[in-house]
């Protein structure tokens, strides 16, 4: 579960297509990409950002395997958020 503090950041940036969270302004060192996720992290391996490309598509991909695996059954008078 990820804290909800008033250090997050979210922001979206619509002609790349990319989401962006910050969870820190620590100072970043590397970064991996896994899959169309590109993590950011400080000397000390923590997170500090992440990049989700494509991200349109990713949050369709993500909506259609929570239909499918019943996670939209727990809010039955709701839309899906990822329809």
């Amino acid at each position: 579960m990820v804290k909800n503090n008033k250090k997050n950041k979210i922001s979206y940036e619509y002609e790349a297509d990319v989401l962006t969270v910050e969870s820190s302004n620590k100072p970043i060192d590397y970064a991996k990409e896994i899959g169309n996720v590109v993590v950011h992290f400080t000397k000390r391996d923590e997170p500090v950002l992440f990049e989700i490309l494509d991200a349109s598509k990713f949050f369709t991909k993500a909506g259609s395997v929570m239909k499918k695996s019943g996670a939209f059954r727990i809010f039955p008078n709701k839309k899906p958020m990822f329809a």
